[in-house]
């Protein structure tokens, strides 16, 4: 019988390339992988595994079975929802994960209201980076997240999991206000056609030459940021730093530079910073492990995320906030 931790760790070689790269991501030692592979191979009774220099690949069986690997992990949990259904009342814990804009809007209308309708569950809420939430979610540290996708990072699909659009927001080009005003030689956001591709790189690229404020490198909002400005033919000169929106427009409000920042994020704008709409949307879904969405209190959480995205409004606001 095959260990499904070991088949685990498998379909995670499989998708990461590198045994270090799995010891990174579920928070073990590159040994311990090995170990478990090697347990795992012995109960195949077949080669999984073969050198190639210095990197570990899988041979034919060994990728056969970690293709394999999401439809019998999917399986598990759906025979674990089966179980789960019978109880009566939902307790228990459920770990949610979101990023920081979705926790400072959509996230406490929902809790309220699994709180108040569910009151045995023990909620856990985790904050990271959308980019993390696949990964935490394949290793069991998240049962519900929150992810994302930017028109210019379409995101793969990820077989090991079920995903829901929550809602799509504009994206906007937050200036100074006196750097939207047709004195200063850039087109208010009214003057611009706010059209897919084209306008936004023609209103991207007006700012070619300003400093830039975006994400901490490597999170997808300053990945993002670089690949809608390379779009627009330059590289952004970033200046700062943030990941906290609230922070990035009070730098932008300050003179500091400009940014990309979505609908969610531009909750209590200062009023001298001018919001241009651009065409480029950020989408939003909520994701848990395939065979895991029968899961009563997933379900439930479900539910009360989608009533708390239908809330809340995320079409193009005015060209300046307030």
């Amino acid at each position: 019988m095959l260990d499904v931790h070991r088949l685990r760790l498998l379909r995670e070689l499989d998708r990461r390339g590198t045994i270090a790269a799995v010891a990174q991501a579920l928070a073990y030692t590159p040994s311990a992988v090995s170990q478990q592979l090697a347990a795992l191979e012995r109960e195949a009774g077949v080669a999984l595994l073969e050198r190639s220099g210095r990197r570990v690949v899988l041979t034919a069986a060994g990728a056969d079975l970690a293709r394999r690997a999401d439809d019998v992990l999917a399986l598990l949990e759906q025979a674990a929802a089966a179980v789960a259904a019978g109880r009566d009342g939902l307790t228990g814990r459920l770990r949610v994960g979101a990023f920081p804009s979705a926790m400072r809007t959509m996230l406490p209308r929902a809790l309220v209201t699994l709180g108040r309708e569910h009151p045995g569950l023990e909620l856990t809420v985790s904050e990271l980076d959308p980019s993390a939430v696949p990964d935490a979610l394949r290793s069991g540290t998240l049962d519900i997240g929150l992810t994302q996708e930017y028109d210019y990072l379409p995101a793969r699909p990820d077989p090991a999991l079920d995903q829901e659009l929550l809602l799509a927001e504009t994206i906007y080009l937050a200036v100074p206000v006196s750097d939207a005003h047709p004195s200063s030689g850039v087109e208010p956001a009214s003057a611009v056609p706010n059209g897919r591709g084209g306008d936004d790189a023609r209103q991207l690229a007006q700012f070619r030459g300003a400093s830039w404020i975006a994400g901490t490198p490597g999170t997808l909002c300053y990945r993002m940021t670089i690949r809608a400005c390379e779009a627009a033919g330059f590289t952004p000169r970033v200046r700062h730093h943030a990941d906290d929106f609230g922070t990035v427009l009070a730098l932008v409000a300050g003179g500091q530079g400009v940014a990309l920042v979505p609908k969610l994020g531009t909750d209590g704008a200062p009023g001298d910073v001018a919001l241009l709409p651009l065409a480029a949307r950020r989408s939003s879904y909520m994701a848990c492990r395939r065979g895991s969405r029968q899961q009563p209190a997933i379900g439930a959480c479900a539910g009360a995320l989608r009533a708390a995205a239908a809330a809340h409004p995320v079409t193009a606001g005015s060209v300046s906030a307030s």
